[in-house]
Parts: structure tokens; C-alpha cells; sequence
């Protein structure tokens, strides 16, 4: 079983975006005056481009944007996650574009980043705040940008093999 290049470039983004994901989370933890448990959602850290950016911390109990949050959801939303991470690095094993295996790393590391917080906290830690623009009231931490990010390659990906499959078929005339 030998690991193309593709699904090991896919693999090392998926751990570059745990690493990233974990490293900055830790750093917004430690920065706070007390711990997380004491304080109250939207905690605001530090105002770092205001009205534009801040750190804010959130723990998001939910899914997406705190939907279907609390309770015992944080371990099927984990056990879900981790389904979703394994079915994934199967697919990047046999992904045969570089835009492929980018985009499952980045979902790959970004859905195990977020199930650490699950397991470690009972949530996702949140601290991107762009909610000042008024166009992004939601926030958010770098697991869901690789998310984020990966889903919308994802997408180009499938645009672009699709147009790729087309431009070599030659249509037939009656």
C-alpha cells in the first residue's frame, strides 16, 4: 500500500490546518484573564482592526453557527466528524487532482481540529470575529476556514473535471 503524492500532500495540509487550528486556539485560551468555563460567550480578548476585527471567544456548542447545540450532541457531532475525516482520507488516497487532495486535507484538518475541541472542551473554541462589517455576524476559528475553504475547492474541483471531460468529447452529427 504505497501512498501517492497527492494523498500525502493531502495528509500534511490536513495536519499543517490541526496544527495551525490547535496552536492559535491555545494562544487565545492563554490570553484570557480567567478561565473560559468563568466567562460569559463573546468574551471580547482583543480588539485587533476595530470596528473591522477582534478576537472574540465563543465556545459553539453546535454545528454550524451554533445550530443544534448542548447536551449530548457534542459526541455525535464528533462521531460524526471523525466518519466524515476517515471517509475522506480514503478519497484522498485515491485522488488523481492536486486540487482534490488540497481540498480534502483542508476539510480532513479542519473536521479534526473541531472534534478536539469537542472532546476537550464540550465545544469548539471560536475567536475570529469579523462581525463588526456587518456582513459576517458569525464567528469563527481556523478548523472552519480549512472547512470553509475545502468545501468551496471542492466544488471548483468538480466544475473544473467536469468542463475537463467535456472539451474531449466530440459530438456526433445525425
Amino acid at each position: 500500500m504505497k501512498l501517492s503524492r497527492l494523498a500525502l500532500g493531502a495528509y500534511a495540509l490536513a495536519l499543517i490546518v490541526i496544527v495551525a487550528d490547535q496552536i492559535t486556539k491555545a494562544m487565545v485560551l492563554s490570553a484570557m484573564p480567567a478561565p473560559p468555563s468563568s466567562l460569559l460567550d463573546g468574551f471580547r480578548i482583543a480588539d485587533v482592526l476595530p470596528p473591522v476585527f477582534n478576537l472574540t471567544y465563543v465556545l459553539n456548542t453546535g454545528v454550524s453557527f451554533g445550530m443544534f447545540g448542548g447536551g449530548e450532541a457534542r459526541w455525535i457531532l464528533s462521531l460524526f466528524s471523525v466518519g466524515v475525516a476517515v471517509a475522506l482520507a480514503v478519497w484522498a488516497y485515491k485522488a488523481n487532482r492536486c486540487l482534490l487532495a488540497a481540498a480534502i486535507g483542508l476539510v480532513i484538518g479542519g473536521a479534526i481540529g473541531n472534534v478536539i475541541d469537542r472532546v476537550r472542551f464540550g465545544g469548539v473554541v471560536d475567536f475570529l470575529d469579523f462581525s463588526g462589517t456587518g456582513l459576517f455576524p458569525w464567528i469563527f476559528n481556523i478548523a472552519d476556514s480549512g472547512i470553509t475553504v475545502g468545501v468551496a475547492l471542492l466544488i471548483l474541483d468538480s466544475f473544473l473535471s467536469e468542463r475537463r471531460s467535456k472539451v474531449g468529447v466530440v459530438v456526433e452529427k445525425s
